[in-house]
């Protein structure tokens, strides 16, 4: 690879709000998950958590842009698969990894007793190479059922293929009616769910996330490519504290218009407005944190939840016991996330680039 080669190669300057942001939708995630598995929706103070995934689909379709859209004709499409490949991949094996042995040594449900070892071979091979495979029906047939979040992870792959083959060369205008239409899908699964946006991960709802992550990625991506970047002075609390409002909105019989609003209007503006906001000096360093450590959490987090909700059928726990486990648990998924990074993620990206960079 040339010097002219390894120039287009390098990464742009990150915005470092969005990344921060990134990291708190990452923890509300696994907070969402925790409780989901106690709590009805109605009885979740977080049960709109889920929307934490069209959020990163949105996030993504920007940075996509921002990162890509001027070089990818210069890098060409394969350097970009390679790109994107050695970014998402290794953590979808170190997922599938876990998923896979927590499922074998789940000291609470047993369930891997009841699968033949060409069906568990199987599982884990899919769950490797990211191929849905929704044949778990203790797992209500996941889509990846040895690691459930990966279901966002086949979305944002097809996205980037998509985008390297032709999205990044649309204009403006057919990039605009292309959202629109997105649009107009968002609705129709909201309409056809009974007013619910959190299909995606089973094969019942397996299109759903293609409506969910349709609209959000090219929202994204006509945020970065129309400026459409809002100055502030919000900061990252404020920006942090708007997002959150989100998570926290209570699940009602108006979720058929809350969930569409916020996803079609109230994500896109935070993203904008994360985009043009101002960072002080002292929180630059907590959202950089945090937006290394979004990745790594939201892909090892899941293994646990199992786990968890075997615990939880098994002893039913009283209210102060599940306080305790939740905040426990996800302090210690922050750390292991943390050493998944520096141990795992990290060296193994920065092996895989340097040799991309030798060929």
């Amino acid at each position: 690879m040339t010097k002219s080669d390894t120039e287009i190669l390098k990464t742009k300057q990150h915005f470092e709000i969005l990344d921060g942001l990134r990291g708190i939708a990452a923890l509300a995630i696994v907070v969402f998950h925790f409780m989901e598995i106690v709590y009805p929706p109605k009885e979740n103070f977080i049960a709109h958590g889920f929307l934490a995934v069209d959020f990163f689909f949105c996030l993504s379709g920007f940075v996509i842009a921002y990162a890509y859209h001027d070089r990818i004709g210069k890098m060409g499409v394969k350097e970009f698969f390679k790109s994107r490949l050695i970014r998402l991949h290794p953590l979808v094996v170190f997922g599938a990894v876990l998923g896979f042995l927590a499922f074998l040594f789940d000291p609470f449900s047993g369930q891997s007793a009841t699968y033949d070892t060409g069906r568990l071979i199987l599982l884990f091979i899919t769950s490797l190479l990211l191929i849905p495979f929704p044949v778990m029906p203790d797992r209500y047939f996941n889509i990846f059922g040895l690691n459930a979040p990966a279901w966002s992870l086949f979305w944002e792959y097809i996205a980037n293929i998509l985008y390297a083959l032709f999205l990044h060369k649309l204009s403006r205008k057919w990039l605009f009616i292309l959202t629109l239409l997105a649009a107009a899908g968002i609705c129709f699964v909201s309409y056809r769910a009974g007013g619910s946006l959190m299909g995606g991960w089973s094969g019942e709802t397996f299109w759903d996330g293609c409506a969910r992550i349709s609209f959000s990625f090219l929202a994204g991506m006509l945020i970065y490519r129309s400026n459409w970047i809002i100055k502030s002075k919000l900061g990252f609390i404020g920006l942090s504290v708007l997002l959150l409002l989100t998570f926290v909105m209570p699940f009602s019989d108006w979720n058929w218009l809350t969930e569409p609003l916020v996803v079609l209007l109230y994500f896109p503006l935070l993203i904008a407005l994360g985009a043009g906001a101002s960072l002080t000096e002292g929180f630059r360093k907590i959202c950089v944190f945090f937006g290394k450590i979004s990745y790594p959490l939201y892909m090892t987090h899941y293994a646990v939840m199992w786990i968890f909700a075997g615990y939880y059928t098994k002893y039913k726990p009283a209210v102060g016991e599940l306080t305790l486990i939740i905040i426990a648990g996800t302090a210690l998924l922050l750390g292991f996330a943390y050493l998944t990074m520096v141990l795992y993620d990290t060296p193994i990206r920065k092996y895989l680039t340097d040799r991309r960079k030798k060929v």
